[in-house]
């Protein structure tokens, strides 16, 4: 017999090579599986529902495995924590239908960029510090124009994935301030690489007042290489959630180390 088993799971990409297993460097799936194997003793793989990039992290990243016995889901938590290190933490445990896919059933992602307009000496790894004023209302009038169907050919990197579609369905695209800290949230159908860091990329020029806000129309009309030239760090992006049939979307609270009190 087969028993499948859903995984929530938080990260710090900071010293992976993303979460896809490569010939080198340590990643965050390659990490877990050898975890897995550990506590079960059987060769599995897991597949996660987004392959977040190299120094990317995760408050809400879903992935799936498949045993030939079942086992109490405290158990496989539990075993899970021990063996894997302090910047990989999985959070719940579920039993899942044997038809259970984490990345072919997502029905939405949201993903949560992290920008801080003063120094810190403790999120350096979470955020990506901009020195310069923005005018946040400008990049809120940008942020909306990303909301809908749109052909993201410009945000994408042809050289990774050069056969995947490129019309990605945005349902939100939010941008909140608190103190000085500036909140990107994302929701989408799906993403591509690198998208969601040019996409803050080109609204932080738009707060810095170098691009006008009528370009993200024309970004989205006509390729163009103009946004990989503000491609944002990856240290302030995080995948926030990964939304399946019949689940809402969550509020995130953020940030858990308390930057925007100065």
């Amino acid at each position: 017999m087969r028993f499948k088993y859903r995984l929530t799971i938080e990260y710090d990409g900071s010293p992976f090579q993303g979460w896809q297993i490569q010939e080198k460097g340590k990643t965050v799936q390659g990490v877990i599986e050898e975890a897995l194997r550990d506590l079960t003793g059987e060769r599995l793989e897991i597949q996660g529902a987004s392959r977040t990039d190299a120094g990317v992290h995760a408050l809400g990243q879903v992935a799936h495995f498949t045993v030939h016995r079942r086992w109490p889901t405290e158990k496989i938590l539990f075993g899970l924590n021990d063996r894997l290190p302090a910047t990989v933490n999985v959070l719940s445990v579920e039993e899942a239908p044997l038809s259970f896919h984490a990345r072919r059933d997502a029905k939405e992602k949201v993903y949560l960029y992290c920008l801080s307009q003063r120094r810190t000496a403790f999120a350096k790894k979470y955020v990506w510090w901009v020195k310069d004023t923005l005018e946040v209302e400008r990049i809120c009038e940008g942020a909306r124009l990303f909301v809908g169907l749109h052909d993201f050919s410009s945000f994408a990197d042809k050289r990774i994935e050069p056969d995947v579609p490129r019309r990605v369905l945005i349902s939100s695209c939010e941008v909140e301030k608190r103190g000085p800290v500036i909140l990107f949230s994302v929701a989408g159908s799906h993403f591509l690489w690198k998208m969601v860091r040019r996409m803050v990329g080109v609204l932080v020029e738009i707060g810095r007042g170098n691009l006008p806000v009528e370009v993200i129309p024309s970004l989205l009309t006509t390729p163009s290489p103009l946004p990989a030239r503000y491609t944002a760090p990856p240290s302030g992006l995080f995948l926030a959630q990964v939304r399946y049939e019949g689940e809402e979307r969550r509020k995130i609270p953020w940030p858990p180390w308390g930057i925007t009190e100065v």
